[in-house]
Formats: structure tokens, sequence, C-alpha cells
């Protein structure tokens, strides 16, 4: 948003959690209905946004937590695979102004007849770049357990790793199953141009390579706006 340096955070379940919901779904029922289904694992996204507002509050930064449906994210009315149809981020960006570091729930949304539904595989990414879609981020930055984008699966083989990668290298490396993020998230990226910067959440993997850059030549310039 013109004129606020800001980062929203998305993020993603805790650990295991997603798929200990799961199971805890089908030891209930052997054929879980998919929208209490959806009901129950996206907790799970809520549980990590209420628990980051609450460790940043305590550091003396104002800071809230949105669920997807809070945050605007409109998705068609299927449920556990659902698309992302329009984002009306009007109440996060009042918290901007107001000088706010949002929390977004990532992998859930709410369709058009007010039924929370989740976004399947990868479905956090997929939150971020479209936020970072709607509200014109210079870039979108993924922190994860690896150093950055590499050609093969890092806990299988070395492989190599990216510096830098267009978005049609990358949708390609996404077909592979250990790929870092859902090519959803790379496709929405491509189609706006919004740079993806993957890099470690640790501190010392960071200093150590500065993770990889998917962008290409049309691609928005990088700044400090970011999800």
């Amino acid at each position: 948003i013109a004129g606020y340096s800001q980062v929203i955070v998305v993020v993603s379940a805790m650990g295991d959690m997603t798929n200990e919901l799961m199971t805890l779904a089908h030891q209930v029922s052997k054929n879980p209905q998919e929208r209490e289904q959806d009901m129950l694992i996206s907790v799970g996204e809520r549980i990590s946004m209420a628990l980051l507002a609450m460790a940043l509050k305590d550091r003396g930064h104002d800071a809230i937590s949105l669920t997807g449906s809070q945050s605007g994210i409109i998705t068609c009315s299927r449920h556990s695979d659902a698309r992302i149809v329009a984002i009306r981020p009007n109440r996060l960006i009042q918290h901007m102004k107001e000088g706010k570091i949002v929390i977004v729930a990532g992998f859930q949304g709410v369709s058009e007849t007010k039924e929370i539904t989740t976004l399947g595989r990868g479905g956090s990414d997929t939150s971020a770049v479209a936020l970072g879609v709607a509200l014109k981020a210079c870039k979108v930055e993924f922190y994860k357990d690896v150093k950055g984008v590499y050609s093969e699966d890092p806990k299988k083989g070395k492989g190599e790793l990216f510096s830098n990668l267009n978005y049609d290298k990358a949708l390609n490396l996404s077909k592979k199953s250990a790929f870092i993020l859902h090519s959803r998230a790379i496709s929405l990226a491509s189609k706006n141009r919004v740079p993806l910067h993957v890099l470690s959440f640790r501190k010392d993997e960071r200093e150590a390579f500065p993770g990889t850059w998917i962008e290409d030549g049309r691609s928005r310039a990088r700044g400090k706006d970011s999800v």
C-alpha cells in the first residue's frame, strides 16, 4: 500500500498439526463431512496466528491476528481444495493504517455463502501471494526450514542451491513432489509479476546464504513493503 512500509505475516499451522487434526477427524468419523473437516483443520493456522500476536505484544509491538475470512480472502465453495476468487482486504488495510503488525491465518478463506474453506496443499503460500498481489506488495518472502530453492529434495540429496530463478524454471521445478513452494503460488506471482524470496528461518543460515529470488525482468521493483 502506497505510503505504508509494513510487513503482513501469513502463518501456517505448527509442525504436524494439520495431519494430527485430520487423524482426529477420522477417529470419530469413517468419512468426515468436508465442511466440518475444513472447520476443524483451519484451527491449526488460527492457533499459530494468535500465539504469534501474543508473543509480539509481549515484546512491545502492536500486533493483531486475523483469520482468512476476516482478512477478506474469498474463495469458491469447494471444500478442502478451494480456489481464491477475490481479496477484499478492507479490515486488514485499516489495521495497517493504524500501524499494527497484521498476522493472517494462511490456508483458509470464506466462500460467498459464508462457509469456511481450506485451500489444500500449499495453501498458506498461495494465501501470501494473493494478499501480496491485492496489496501491491513489492515482494513476498517465504521463511522455510531450508536455505532456499534446490534442484532436488535437500533432505534426500545435495542438489543445486539456486540464488535466482525465473518463474518458468520455478514452475517446472514445482512439479517435483518435494518442491518448497506450490505451483499455484508461483503461477499467481508470475501472472502479477510479484518477486518471491525463499529463505531460511534460521538466522545463521540466512547470513551464510541470502536465499533464492524467483522473478524475471518484468517483475515489480523490490522494496520494503512485503508479505
